[in-house]
């Protein structure tokens, strides 16, 4: 009986040992799939991972490229019932990748990617403390994996990011960092580790380049303050915005947060739709805010385009409010404002610092000021002048309620800042702070951070530390994690410049 048992498992052994061991290799044929990935033709690349898997079963990049799938499914779409579904193939797919040869360099950071991925997601999907063991986990993978090899590039593209992130998380996220365990990091280290892979990569063929220049871009404008840089980056890598829906979403975000909105109407306007391409009904969104911007009243098609094809949580109630100021600005339709702000009470999550912002207007019963608001819209776009001339026509003496008053003062610092007026803009947001520090609109605070901005730039750097320090101290209902994350990354720059 012994023997029997000996010999069934010399059987197992010798036929396990004549199968090829699981691999992770980026292959030319998996580099294609990767490619159409990153174009949203989701289809296609399915059908192409599909091959793979017939052609080469013990390749395991398939596990990697799936996971990315659904990714930017989720990301696209924001659908809570279809992260619902796919939230367990994370860890089924990290227990397949662990069958792989633990002597690649992919073993360990295809694990890392995967939950970084997720992590993200799950932030997006208002699961913090699921995101923030997912991103330690990554970390410490990442770290092991460096170790092991150290001129793997792709480790120096995730552990970029995560220590660009490690130095911005707001107050309200620290038991967060309790987690990360030994995570530290700082702006400008996460930025150098980007860089070092963008210049790397024009040295050797480097299928993550794209994905690198994007993060790297989306570092720059959001934790580096520097937008026009960030800017210059997409214009260098050639982007195909027509056909790629990713594309357009990045030069059109960035051309929007930089007063580009001109370019960003036609980035947007120019996009060709294919059914063959992953559905993204953000762009609507988007587009429905540049024609606001630009006080065109084809917003009210785009934003209902979004409304009808969306089938998220986030924005919906930004979304309405919009269509409420279309109607208020645009068509004097005082209404039709108003019951499309009872909508904003009616549909959506107020999740988002724009839908929680949107949902307080609704339930204040206090309608914009027209002027102001006007002033608002063609300074996002932009068009710097002409809301400081629209500013210039309000007396602030007539002005009905405070919260109007707090609103001007507000504008008119945004406005003298980037117009570089920066002695005029300091002066309204020590006005906007002084009146609206209890308020709990988002306007001190901001006003706080901005006046950081301004002083970091002309170099007044002890008074930049204290505004930075003050946005921190304050509270508002509103935005108050984006404000703080800006804040936290604004000191993370100063105390890199004294170094």
């Amino acid at each position: 009986m012994h023997l029997l048992r000996w010999l069934l498992l010399l059987v197992t052994l010798l036929l396990t040992a004549s199968l090829p061991a699981a691999t992770i290799r980026y292959t030319e044929s998996a580099c294609s799939a990767y490619r159409l990935v990153m174009r949203l033709r989701i289809r296609e690349a399915a059908q192409a991972i599909s091959v793979i898997k017939k052609n080469e079963p013990q390749n395991l990049a398939t596990v990697h490229l799936d996971n990315y799938i659904d990714f930017l499914e989720l990301f696209t779409s924001d659908n809570p019932q279809r992260y619902a579904l796919l939230r367990k193939n994370e860890e089924i797919r990290l227990h397949t990748i662990q069958t792989a040869h633990p002597q690649s360099p992919y073993f360990l950071f295809v694990q890392a990617d995967i939950r970084m991925q997720w992590a993200l997601l799950k932030f997006r999907f208002n699961e913090p403390f699921a995101a923030f063991l997912d991103l330690s986990r990554a970390y410490k993978l990442l770290k092991k994996n460096q170790d092991l090899f150290p001129d793997f590039l792709p480790n120096y593209k995730n552990l970029g990011l995560i220590h660009a992130l490690a130095g911005t998380v707001p107050d309200s996220y620290r038991w967060g960092l309790k987690l990360l365990g030994g995570i530290s990091g700082t702006v400008n280290q996460g930025k150098s580790q980007l860089e070092f892979v963008l210049r790397k990569s024009q040295q050797q063929d480097f299928l993550f380049e794209e994905e690198t220049s994007l993060l790297y871009a989306y570092v720059l404008l959001y934790l580096a303050n520097q937008g026009e840089k960030a800017w210059k980056v997409l214009q260098e890598m050639h982007l195909d915005p027509t056909h790629n829906p990713l594309h357009c979403y990045a030069l059109a975000g960035v051309a929007m947060q930089t007063g580009r909105n001109e370019s960003a109407l036609s980035i947007l306007n120019n996009r060709l739709s294919n059914p063959q391409v992953l559905p993204f009904p953000q762009l609507h969104f988007m587009y429905g805010n540049a024609l606001l911007c630009a006080l065109n009243p084809q917003a009210t098609a785009a934003f209902q385009s979004f409304l009808n094809q969306y089938k998220g949580r986030n924005y919906i109630k930004d979304c309405y409010r919009k269509l409420a100021w279309t109607a208020l600005v645009l068509q004097k339709d005082a209404d039709s404002y108003h019951r499309l702000m009872q909508q904003v009470i009616l549909r959506g999550f107020a999740d988002s610092g724009a839908d929680k912002n949107a949902l307080r207007e609704a339930q204040s019963g206090i309608p914009p000021h027209p002027a102001l608001l006007k002033a608002r819209l063609r300074y996002d776009g932009g068009y710097f002048q002409q809301s400081l001339d629209i500013l210039t026509t309000i007396h602030p003496d007539q002005l009905q309620h405070s919260a109007y008053l707090l609103e001007y003062y507000y504008r008119k610092g945004r406005v003298f800042q980037s117009l570089k007026n920066f002695q005029a803009a300091l002066s309204c947001f020590d006005q906007t702070i002084a009146s609206g520090k209890n308020d709990p609109s988002y306007y001190a605070c901001n006003a706080a951070l901005q006046g950081g901005l301004v002083c970091e730039e002309t170099r007044q750097t002890q008074k930049a530390f204290q505004y930075f320090q003050l946005c921190l101290s304050l509270s508002p209902e509103d935005y108050q994690n984006s404000l703080h994350q800006s804040a936290k990354a604004g000191l993370s720059r100063l105390q890199d410049a004294k170094k």
